[in-house]
């Protein structure tokens, strides 16, 4: 019979609550993670890890489509998307065997079933045999993440109207495909279909793609893109009303920016436009937790309004990504060990979209520093004037950093080009140690390295870059 007494459950394994169960069990807390499926969650198997797999074959693909431009030759390249997705999984299942031993190294007791709040210091357990488990903690720590968001009146099929899940498990390559959302999945999605061969169109509502991103980043990626090959229809109304689907086919009308309206054809209709928290029957009424808007709201150190109970991740909102559900979860958990941590700011985050190219952000643009009060400069450096990029054969974009005039202090980085989830940490480090672009520009990089294009747009924030 398992213990079944613990100084904290981690309800939910997915990233933020497995490394908050590894973080507990480091501070000598005795620890219990309940989940449902596998550990490592959203990220591990339906996310992050998976996608960033087939997005890497795609890019070797296009690669060695365009083999001549590097001396290389061969009779023929073809794609084994079965192999493809096999290495995927192969990959995700390393991944998480390495979770699980992980687990078990700081001694966290693992609970596989359905997990629900009797009162904030207990959860049932309910496994897929129907046995129920009570355990008992003094703290609780909701990590229960997100799934994609359907629409109304749009129910996923897995068959042509697709989630982002479905995307993972399909077997096949669409000749076609509607892209519905051109956020950071939606646009990941258009580009490693692209590169696989498929007639893209990518549709968003908002002015322009990626629409939390900066403007110029975006405009320059829309561009990059729709050179590819891929129609963007950005500023489009989306009639879900006029959808419909044989079993082969979707098509739908939209309204562009004029009025003027238009009909879209696909094999598949992918519906990228967000994620939705998992808050339902886990007991949150029950226990009278908070929500707002659908997300568990929190405190700066992830307490909800229930004394004993903490809640980190998608379900509380904001980035919905998995490395701030990992730090929220460090936090919250050394806060539940008596510890003093760094709070998380939100303006040190660093974001990343894994097209090609990548696009990658930390801090404010310069329109959002201009509305705080800020008086910004800027410095632009394109990745073209950049030898080692000029080398990889991969010289489109540019990096923009945004500084306060007045001090010099940086205060945010968006880059659209190679690499650019790789070069985002440095400027991530900048803005911890609350850097300026003058150090950012006295900081030797070596030579020849895509890192150059960095030191060069804080060189171009005084107007002083060597290389253009």
């Amino acid at each position: 019979m398992p213990d079944t007494q613990f100084d904290v459950i981690i309800l939910g394994g997915g990233t933020g609550g497995y490394v908050a169960a590894i973080r507990a069990g480091q501070l000598g807390l005795k620890t219990a993670l309940v989940d449902a499926g596998k550990v490592g969650g959203t990220c591990l198997h339906r996310g992050c890890i998976p996608t960033k797999a087939l997005l890497q074959t795609a890019e070797l693909y296009h690669v060695f489509q365009h083999r001549e431009e590097y001396g290389l030759t061969a009779d023929r390249v073809g794609l084994d998307y079965a192999k493809t997705l096999a290495k995927k999984d192969k990959v995700v299942t390393q991944l998480w065997r390495g979770v699980e031993f992980l687990l078990k190294k700081n001694k966290v007791t693992t609970f596989k079933g359905w997990g629900r709040l009797t009162d904030a210091q207990h959860i049932e357990v309910t496994a897929e045999d129907g046995k129920k488990t009570l355990l008992t903690a003094q703290d609780i720590v909701i990590a229960t993440g997100s799934v994609p968001r359907a629409l109304p009146g749009l129910a996923f099929n897995g068959t042509t109207i697709l989630s982002s899940d479905h995307v993972l498990e399909r077997p096949t390559i669409p000749a076609s495909v509607v892209i519905l959302g051109g956020g950071a999945i939606g646009v990941e999605f258009a580009s490693m279909y692209n590169d696989f061969g498929s007639q893209v169109t990518l549709i968003e509502m908002m002015p322009h793609i990626l629409p939390q991103d900066d403007a110029e980043i975006a405009q320059e990626l829309t561009k990059l893109l729709t050179r590819r090959g891929i129609k963007i229809m950005a500023g489009t109304k989306f009639d879900i009303g006029s959808v419909k689907t044989d079993t082969d086919k979707v098509s739908a009308t939209v309204t562009l920016p004029d009025g003027k309206t238009e009909t879209v054809t696909g094999d598949v209709l992918l519906v990228a436009v967000g994620r939705s928290a998992v808050i339902e029957d886990i007991g949150l009424e029950t226990v009278g937790v908070k929500v707002d808007r659908g997300f568990i709201v929190v405190d700066e150190h992830y307490r909800t309004n229930v004394p004993h109970l903490y809640a980190i991740g998608d379900v509380i909102g904001g980035y919905l990504l998995a490395h701030v559900a990992a730090h929220e979860g460090m936090i919250a958990v050394e806060t539940i060990a008596g510890k003093d941590p760094e709070l998380l700011n939100p303006h040190r985050i660093p974001r990343v979209t894994y097209s090609r190219p990548e696009v990658a952000s930390v801090g404010l643009t310069a329109k959002e520093a201009e509305e705080q009060g800020y008086e910004v400069k800027v410095g632009i450096f394109p990745f073209r004037a950049n030898g080692k990029s000029l080398i990889l054969g991969e010289a489109e974009g540019m990096v923009k950093l945004v500084a306060d005039k007045r001090t010099d202090a940086l205060l945010g980085a968006h880059i659209v080009g190679p690499h650019a989830s790789d070069l985002i940490n440095e400027m991530a480090l900048a803005r911890f140690l609350e850097a300026t672009a003058w150090e950012v520009a006295e900081s030797v990089h070596a030579h020849p390295t895509v890192s150059e294009v960095l030191h060069e747009a804080a060189l171009a924030v005084d107007g002083m870059a060597i290389h253009i």
